[in-house]
């Protein structure tokens, strides 16, 4: 059973910083695809950051180029969220996500390509 744990979420203030952790169990880490999307109260999910199973990919969403940083940690099967410079736009529940198909190489920034989901762990980014 693929199982996938967020932590490190808080509340910071504006330009602070957070790093997120995705431990995922139950599958072949290193043969998959990773994601962070986000979803804040009364909007859509939104795309954050993706890497290929491969690494050689990685994709950012607009809003948050240039501040955010994933990356995978193939010995401890985990995926991070580097988060800098937050502002309070950046206030949701951040969940990390997968592919149901190891080796997968399409687009990333659609929600509905990731199969299996975290709980999220909230972030709060006060003015």
């Amino acid at each position: 059973q693929v199982k996938l744990v967020e932590s490190g979420g808080g509340s910071v203030q504006t330009g602070g910083s957070l790093r997120l952790s995705c431990l995922v169990s139950g599958r072949t880490f290193s043969a998959y695809s990773w994601g962070w999307f986000r979803q804040a109260p009364g909007r859509e999910r939104e795309f954050v950051a993706a890497t290929t199973w491969s690494g050689s990919r990685i994709e950012y969403g607009e809003s948050v180029k240039g501040r955010f940083t994933i990356a995978r940690d193939t010995l401890e099967d985990t995926v991070y969220l580097q988060m800098n410079n937050l502002k309070p736009e950046d206030t949701a529940v951040y969940y990390c996500a997968s592919p149901e198909a190891a080796f997968y190489t399409g687009a990333l920034n659609l929600s509905d390509v990731y199969k299996h989901w975290g709980q999220g762990t909230q972030v709060t980014v006060s003015s």
